[in-house]
């Protein structure tokens, strides 16, 4: 096939609509956290974007994508054909698409793999120096990531061999972080005053907005994924905004049920569980299957946050309980809901008389929850050896704005000028 200018121009603006997904997880999860750390989350997201954008093009994007090293008659790792963006171009690469040149792949995927590690960052907000955050991004994305993505979205990758679906990335994205959320908040440790009275987000409109900005981006992210203009995207679409609806209304109503009230937050956040809930199933199910899926969603992860919240693990933000909680249930949901009369690519799901595809699901969610758990795991221990993770009490204490940045997200001086002014010169005598 040739080259589809209209399939060129949806892929181009999904990656946009990706991109923006970044800073607007840095406003969801900035406005989540105390003020004295709101620019730090802001200005992280923006720089693992900035670094993984790197790593991606030097070696990322072929580790993941480039043929696949096999051992033992599997998948595992792409080679380095494609090493630094070696030829890719303008030209399609049909194994993923015949209609889009690759270089255009290669920027979609960027995206993805430059959002998953900032998911991350909510289990240890506002307690990590910022040079072993990067550290641990680079080491992340290229160990735990790429391997992970390789073997589902690689065509030789074993676990896509074995008939794995994952439309999107609710393993690949959301349960990787997930998890590897969960390793992060055991090895770092909790906060200095964890437990001691209600930690309250410092700003509720910036989690709304960051959650409509998440919302509208989700477009690209899971239409997008079909690579191109066609019915599959349209329906990914039209699952992913159903979902998210339905998901925020269930978290809405058990909050409404438990607390007396609904909260504004509760509802932004089962927005979000939806939308990581759908992603894995978004091209392969209908819109019925969707709102089953962000129902579920929105019940399961408001639960999974508050058995968290009884426990002693500090994942502060929960990105467990949205991410890791929603992307198992959506990959699983994929393997139920699945219909080739959505997308005649993928297979049936248990509903429509394979019951083998909901096993295949399962082991996808077993090996990569413990791939990312023990890998995390694993690097954050040796990162912690030459790089110390955490910052001193004190420091934490002020703040990482003030502490790793020097800015404030509000000057308290109204931008005026502080200090004493510079005398002035005195007049020249005659």
């Amino acid at each position: 096939m040739a080259l589809d200018s209209g399939d060129i121009a949806w892929v181009i603006t999904a990656t946009a609509l990706v991109m923006l997904m970044t800073p607007a997880l840095g406003f969801f999860y900035g406005g989540l956290v105390r003020r004295k750390n709101l620019v730090s989350t802001i200005v992280e997201c923006l720089a693992i974007f900035s670094v993984v954008s790197l790593v991606w093009a030097l070696w990322g994007y072929s580790l993941t994508f480039a043929p696949t090293l096999d051992i033992a008659g599997h998948g595992l790792i792409g080679n380095f054909s494609k090493i630094a963006l070696l030829n890719v171009g303008a030209a399609p690469n049909p194994s993923y698409s015949s209609t889009i040149p690759e270089l255009l792949y290669f920027a979609f995927q960027l995206k993805f793999a430059a959002i998953t590690p900032a998911l991350i960052i909510g289990a240890f907000a506002g307690r990590v120096r910022t040079k072993s955050l990067l550290i641990f991004i680079v080491a992340w994305t290229t160990f735990i990531y790429v391997p992970i993505a390789a073997w589902i979205w690689n065509p030789g990758g074993w676990l896509h061999q074995l008939g794995l679906i994952d439309f999107a990335g609710g393993l690949v994205v959301h349960t990787s972080a997930g998890v590897s959320a969960v390793a992060a908040a055991i090895v770092i440790g909790r906060r200095t005053d964890f437990g001691k009275g209600e930690q309250r987000p410092n700003n509720v409109p910036y989690v709304i907005l960051g959650t409509a900005m998440l919302w509208f981006g989700w477009f690209g992210f899971n239409a997008g994924s079909a690579l191109a203009a066609n019915a599959v995207a349209v329906d990914a679409l039209v699952t992913t905004n159903l979902a998210a609806a339905a998901a925020g209304v269930s978290w809405m109503l058990v909050d409404w049920i438990r607390k007396g009230r609904p909260s504004a937050v509760g509802m932004a956040v089962g927005a979000v569980c939806g939308l990581a809930a759908v992603t894995p199933a978004a091209g392969y199910v209908g819109p019925s299957a969707s709102i089953v899926i962000g129902l579920v969603a929105g019940i399961m992860c408001n639960f999974v946050a508050n058995w968290r919240a009884r426990t002693t693990l500090d994942d502060s933000l929960d990105v467990f309980a949205c991410h890791g909680a929603g992307g198992m249930w959506g990959t699983l949901a994929a393997g139920l809901f699945a219909s080739t009369a959505i997308n005649a690519a993928g297979p049936n799901g248990l509903f429509f008389g394979n019951p083998h595809q909901e096993l295949v699901q399962m082991l996808g969610v077993a090996v990569v929850a413990t791939f990312a758990f023990v890998g995390t795991y694993v690097l954050l221990k040796i990162i912690n050896v030459f790089s110390p993770l955490r910052v001193s009490p004190e420091d934490e204490d002020k703040g990482l704005d003030v502490s790793e940045f020097g800015e404030e997200a509000y000057d308290p001086s109204g931008g005026e000028a502080v200090g004493n002014p510079t005398p002035a010169a005195a007049p020249a005598g005659p």
